[in-house]
């Protein structure tokens, strides 16, 4: 079988006039390296990979093609696509590059090894997923559109935690504490396509988990290391498998996949364990950097896994014998 991987960071999807954020590249290299890793040890699977010209290649037997251009990377990853037999897309759902990717791959009649587009669309809109969440009696954190919040702001007195609708990660995510910040924040610049929502205390965790056609297989759930500088959260990594997997957490992936049964493959969610329960944040309907420390934390080749799920009929996972929490630190 021959698997296209595109990461988008690495792979050509950054402008060209600026260079690439190490701390994204960094990033996007760890996610990559881990699944292409797991890829290659899947008998008759070959891989091919696209990496902006500004990195180093891959080495052999993994194929990698290098992107000059990136205003030219979307021509190339679908004439790429076109020649491969499945593409498994690492990208961010920020102005609907996850989609983009996934659509096209559907359009090309190759098996997508990520979720479906319209359960990518429905997820890269953090107030789609809580509604649609929330339509399914799910416990999840509103997502209150600013543009349609009108002069008195969101409910409440604060705090409340600001975000682009379709923003990845911690980036531009942010802590208004009362109405004057509030304020202040909707007159520094324009604000639509941001959201808002009530600041939720408890443990920052995520879970990570496989899908198919409505059914989820919680793999582990993993302690987040989220910290406020400032006013501004920002994401250094966590434990992989540092939380327990509770029935009340195996339930909301359960949840989660029922409500959205387009999800497919790898998929994390973003959940905050507060005193009364879990609350879901939001859903990553692609890999996350948790990925890099799974086969450490539990032995199992993931993609494999995922590559089995893909088959008709589906083949699902064993049962996993033991989590041993591995550390990530994103920062170093």
């Amino acid at each position: 079988m021959r698997i296209l991987v595109c990461e988008f960071v690495t792979g050509g999807g950054m402008p060209p006039d600026a260079p690439i954020p190490a701390s994204l590249a960094r990033e996007g290299d760890l996610m990559l390296r881990a699944l292409v890793g797991d890829l290659l040890e899947v008998p008759g699977v070959e891989v091919t990979v696209t990496r902006d010209a500004r990195l180093p290649p891959m080495h052999p037997p993994v194929r990698s093609i290098t992107i000059d251009d990136p205003r030219t990377s979307w021509a190339h990853w679908e004439d790429l696509a076109r020649e491969a037999d499945a593409v498994w897309p690492i990208a961010p759902e920020t102005e609907g590059a996850l989609e983009r990717f996934s659509r096209m791959v559907e359009s090309a009649g190759r098996r997508l090894l990520n979720s479906a587009a319209d359960a990518v669309a429905v997820a890269s809109s953090k107030a789609a997923t809580a509604a649609a969440l929330s339509a399914a009696g799910l416990p999840v954190v509103p997502g209150w559109p600013v543009g349609g919040l009108g002069a008195d702001g969101p409910r409440g007195d604060g705090p409340w935690v600001v975000k682009p609708d379709d923003g990845a990660g911690c980036v531009d995510t942010r802590l208004i504490r009362d109405r004057s910040e509030w304020t202040a924040w909707l007159e520094e610049a324009d604000r639509a396509g941001f959201v808002a929502q009530p600041f939720q205390p408890g443990t920052p965790a995520s879970l990570s988990m496989l899908c198919r056609d409505g059914r989820a297989w919680l793999l582990t759930v993993n302690r987040q290391d989220v910290c406020l500088s400032g006013r501004f959260f920002a994401y250094g990594g966590g434990i992989v498998g540092g939380m327990p997997t509770t029935p009340p957490l195996a339930d909301l992936a359960r949840g989660v996949a029922a409500a959205l049964p387009g999800l497919f493959g790898y998929v994390g969610v973003d959940v905050i364990a507060g005193p009364d329960g879990p609350t879901i944040l939001e859903v990553n309907p692609r890999l996350t950097s948790s990925y890099v420390g799974l086969r450490r934390a539990t032995g199992l080749n993931i993609a494999a896994a995922v590559l089995d799920l893909a088959r008709d009929p589906p083949v699902p996972p064993s049962p996993l014998e033991r989590v041993e929490p591995v550390h990530l630190n994103l920062e170093g």
